[in-house]
């Protein structure tokens, strides 16, 4: 951007949103403003690596606002939704408005089950096969207050309904459970819209999307753009930008989404539910489909059905029936004596509504659906089907009529960025066609040294790690790390039951306080980890990605093996199978690269600031001696390599010993 009849440039508009947040400029920062100003100008993408700490957020938010069109942003996590809310946007429009002479609005839209729902929390919704909840709570403030964790949840969300301004679930601290709040929400599909609430003029997800329809920046989920993509029906205001934060995390996302899944849990709920309702027949019918399905679903063994069995196909085929008849038994019937009938029917509709979508669509077989059962310990077997693959999808859905920022620390997989495209359902990068949209792809570097801040060590004398069974030499190669670094160890773990086993083990050794995930909530280990540099945290799949702890307290970050799917995961081996039946490699392009976004997300939790040191430790030889090696290394910060161990003890000793003066002068 230019000045032109006195509009400042980009370069002064980012040096004043600078200035009001607290930093300082980095040429990553102005290559990336750059970057996202000439999309947004010529409508087409770019994809954007920007390292930690290259303060990406007000990279794509100045452009974006200084051009003048609505913008949402969608981030993965809750803590950088909150970020952008309540430190950047804020400050940012405020500095922005002297040169632009206008004061941007910004809003934050979610899903509406993340809005307490005040016609639930007033009038309550008879229970599937207990006396109510609300029944329980009022009895439990009768006789002097609730005793129940989940009385003393349903008592503090009534109280702080009457206080909140948003009604936002991530605003209550401290949260409450999952079983609390579903009786104080209502999914989109549950809702009696707000003509028809008594409480539709005070509704707290309507206020949200009337914020929205006036706002100029939109900070919303993955999950919600997901849905606005795949539903048909828009959620989000129309906007002409679209930037995705934490991108890395948009396929998983929208897989999620649009992801199906019977359990007799759930159907026998939706039974109970449109039976209150229903006439006896369609009742009857749909009792009947139900237990049908109950008792294959007892038989069934974990894996992919890759043809749907003829005993199933046809209890799925009467479910969907049943469920098609009790459907519209449900649109036709009404009943007086149902007390707030309203209520009742939208929960009913909602869950019968689900089961017969699911069912058709198991059904049908699409050659582009997996299908495949589970089986949990706590909740039985149930039934899933997930899209082959969501590329198509976005292709279609995420980059029409918009110009869309797509930017994350770890995009460039293996040395491009083509990988990510690929499963964004972009074509490799320049070869775009008629039907491709065009894209770009940039890496914006990092403020960071990483080969003089960080060390990668792999230990290429251990053993390869086996499907089963403990790995002494790898437990007693970590326990000798650890105790070199003095604590400081954020351990990352492919597995639980890896954790569990590592941290029983190293508890028995060292006189160090390990922290194991599971515990205490993630925030509480958290805390407790960065407040003591002697500690230590070990854990799995949210450590790898959520832990933001610069400073002497996180020094050593040890893998204990290459992060791969499970090679029987259901998903990930179909989608193997489809990139080998096209051509390609499978392993590299699936399991590969889901490993290397997990590895490079792992080892950027050790340099969080310019005076971090330390090590990322993989205790795993195949990083070293495997010819995907390179690949997984390629997609790491650009640490210093070596898989000479003593010199990594050296290391830790003394980076150990230097934090320890430091923190004692």
């Amino acid at each position: 951007m230019t000045a032109t009849s006195g509009n400042p440039t980009l370069t002064e508009l980012l040096h004043a949103a600078v200035a009001a947040v607290g930093g300082s400029e980095r040429p990553g920062q102005v290559a990336m403003a750059e970057a996202v100003a000439r999309a947004i100008e010529d409508g087409t993408h770019v994809l954007i690596q920007a390292g930690t700490g290259t303060g990406k957020s007000l990279g794509y938010l100045v452009p974006a606002i200084a051009h003048g069109d609505r913008v949402v942003v969608a981030t993965a996590t809750l803590a950088l939704q909150r970020q952008l809310v309540e430190r950047d946007l804020p400050r940012t429009v405020e500095a922005l408005h002297p040169l632009l002479r206008r004061r941007p609005e910004f809003a934050t839209l979610k899903g509406r089950s993340n809005y307490v729902c005040l016609h639930r929390l007033h009038e309550g919704v008879p229970q599937d096969d207990e006396e109510g909840l609300f029944d329980q709570f009022e009895a439990a403030q009768a006789a002097g207050g609730p005793s129940s964790r989940l009385g003393k949840d349903l008592l503090r969300l009534r109280e702080w309904a009457d206080e909140t301004e948003t009604g936002d679930r991530d605003d209550l601290t401290p949260g409450v459970s999952d079983r609390a709040w579903s009786q104080v929400s209502v999914s989109s599909r549950e809702c009696l819209g707000a003509t028809r609430c008594a409480y539709g003029a005070e509704c707290f997800a309507e206020a949200a999307r009337e914020r929205a329809k006036l706002a100029e920046v939109i900070v919303t989920n993955h999950a919600l753009l997901a849905i606005d993509a795949i539903e048909g029906a828009p959620v989000l205001p129309g906007h002409e930008v679209l930037i995705v934060d934490e991108a890395h995390e948009l396929v998983s996302r929208v897989t999620g989404v649009a992801t199906g899944e019977l359990s007799p849990g759930s159907v026998n709920r939706a039974v109970r539910r449109a039976a209150k309702i229903i006439d006896e027949k369609a009742a009857d019918q749909l009792q009947t489909a139900a237990e049908t399905f109950e008792r294959l679903m007892e038989l069934a063994l974990p894996g992919r059905l890759e043809k749907i069995p003829e005993d199933l196909g046809y209890a799925l085929a009467a479910l969907r029936d049943a469920a098609r008849a009790a459907f519209t038994a449900l649109g036709n019937t009404r009943d007086a004596s149902v007390s707030d009938e309203d209520a009742v029917r939208k929960q009913a509709l909602a869950s019968i509504e689900t089961v017969q979508d699911v069912a058709e669509r198991v059904v049908q077989g699409s050659e582009f659906d997996v299908v495949w059962f589970e089986r949990h310990d706590r909740y039985g077997a149930s039934l899933r089907v997930a899209p082959l693959s969501v590329s198509g999808l976005l292709r279609e859905k995420l980059f029409a009529e918009r110009s869309v920022v797509l930017t994350s620390a770890t995009l460039k997989l293996g040395g491009d960025f083509n990988g990510v495209g690929a499963s964004l359902g972009l074509a490799p990068e320049g070869q775009h066609g008629e039907e491709m949209p065009e894209w770009k792809g940039l890496d914006v570097g990092s403020p960071f040294d990483y080969r003089k801040q960080g060390i990668l060590y792999v230990a290429q004398h251990l053993s390869t790690p086996g499907r089963e069974g403990s790995r002494g030499d790898m437990l007693d190669e970590l326990a000798e790390l650890v105790e070199a670094a003095g604590g400081r160890t954020l351990g990352l773990f492919s597995s639980m039951r890896g954790a569990q086993a590592a941290a029983e083990e190293l508890r028995g050794r060292l006189d160090l306080p390990i922290l194991l995930q599971g515990e205490e909530t993630l925030g509480e280990l958290i805390r407790t980890f960065a407040a003591d540099a002697r500690t230590c945290l070990f854990g799995t799949l949210s450590l790898w990605q959520g832990v933001d702890v610069p400073g002497p307290n996180c020094q050593l970050v040890v893998m204990d093996r290459v992060p791969f799917p499970r090679p029987d995961d259901p998903l990930v081996s179909a989608r193997q199978k489809a990139v080998e039946e096209a051509g390609g490699n499978g392993f590299m392009a699936v399991a590969a690269t889901h490993a290397a976004l997990l590895m490079a997300q792992g080892a950027g939790r050790l340099v969080r600031a310019t005076g971090d040191r330390g090590v990322v430790a993989v205790l795993d030889p195949r990083l070293a001696k495997a010819r995907y090696g390179s690949f997984l290394r390629a997609s790491m910060p650009d640490f210093w390599y070596t898989t000479d161990r003593n010199q990594v003890r050296r290391s830790l000793a003394a980076i150990d010993a230097a934090a320890r003066s430091a923190a004692a002068s």
